[in-house]
């Protein structure tokens, strides 16, 4: 059972944090580094914020809370008892403090994680989460140092990631990429895409970012990481002026919303500001994809028949566009 948290709960709220915090060395609970444990209600109300516990026969066995920050609302104190992981509560409370911070207005989210909290990490990333910005020093007696984390909330909303940011991404966009490979999509995959697979494909790619080799753009729907796209600018040594768009993808699931649109809309932006005049891409012939790209402009430069091999063995055309921006010698 979810409820808001009361002063009075203080005892399980620090007993529930010790124990969490007591799985990872080093993590020590210092009260004077923690006041506002002994008064969670009386805190996020005076922050504007909401708090909840979690009960199990009367223990407590959970807790979240959320608070407006400076540009978006905190997600904060996310603490689930071991024996109580696995049963779907983390879930529940992760969406309660979202539904009120976006009930409350919010359009983004952000949270802060200490980098020795792996099992925490995988988590936020499952629920779309992507890291962002530096990592901070807290200056405590843990000498804890926390990842930034954050996604949009409403809306469709493209970003760009940078190199930390697409390797936190590399399982979300690896869902997708399985996901649309498994429904029929002509990606350079054949289904069934195994998970690992489509993971690391998008590690790989987060070096290539890295190295400054190529531009990855996510989008998300109302929260839900959908869809990507990237652009590939490691081009030969006579073609600087050109890149190529790569695996445009959207979840099945959430289709026709608009993502795909604001993400070539935001790629052909990306590659315009890298001076970048002249864009090609390739898509299966027949495909949705095909009309997509011929209804926002793109010009269709030929066709390759039995380009693409198909799982039942047989061959497909593939058709090739190109484009010019409005980057210098496009």
């Amino acid at each position: 059972m979810l409820r808001a948290v009361r002063d009075s709960d203080s005892d399980q709220i620090i007993a529930l944090v010790g124990a969490c915090w007591a799985e990872y060395p080093g993590c020590v609970m210092d009260m004077d580094e923690n006041p506002e444990l002994l008064r969670l209600a009386s805190y996020f109300a005076e922050a504007g914020g909401a708090f909840w516990v979690a009960e199990d026969q009367g223990q407590i066995v959970g807790m979240i809370g959320t608070r407006p920050s400076e540009e978006a609302w905190e997600i904060c104190k996310v603490y689930v008892r071991a024996s109580a992981r696995g049963t779907g509560l983390a879930n529940r409370l992760l969406a309660a403090a979202e539904a009120h911070a976006r009930d409350q207005g919010a359009t983004s989210l952000v949270l802060w994680s200490d980098t020795r909290f792996d099992r925490a990490h995988r988590f936020y990333e499952r629920h779309s989460y992507v890291r962002q910005g530096g990592i901070r020093a807290l200056d405590d007696l843990s000498n804890s140092l926390e990842f930034g984390y954050a996604k949009p909330l409403a809306g469709v909303v493209v970003k760009r990631l940078d190199a930390a940011a697409a390797a936190s991404a590399a399982g979300g966009l690896g869902r997708i990429l399985q996901d649309c490979v498994d429904s029929g999509a002509s990606v350079s995959f054949l289904p069934p895409l195994d998970p690992g697979v489509a993971r690391e494909f998008y590690r790989a790619r987060a070096t290539e970012v890295a190295r400054g080799q190529r531009i990855l753009l996510a989008a998300w729907v109302d929260g839900v990481l959908a869809g990507s796209v990237m652009l590939d600018i490691a081009m030969p040594q006579n073609q600087p002026h050109r890149a190529e768009v790569q695996k445009l993808l959207v979840h099945s699931a959430i289709r026709r919303r608009g993502a795909a649109r604001a993400l070539m809309a935001a790629i052909e932006a990306e590659a315009a500001a890298a001076g970048r005049g002249l864009l090609v891409l390739d898509t299966r012939a027949g495909d949705s994809a095909e009309q997509l790209y011929a209804s926002t402009g793109w010009t269709e430069s030929g066709r390759i028949p039995g380009f693409t091999r198909l799982i039942d063995g047989g061959f497909c055309d593939t058709v090739f566009f190109y484009r010019r921006t409005a980057a210098e010698g496009g």
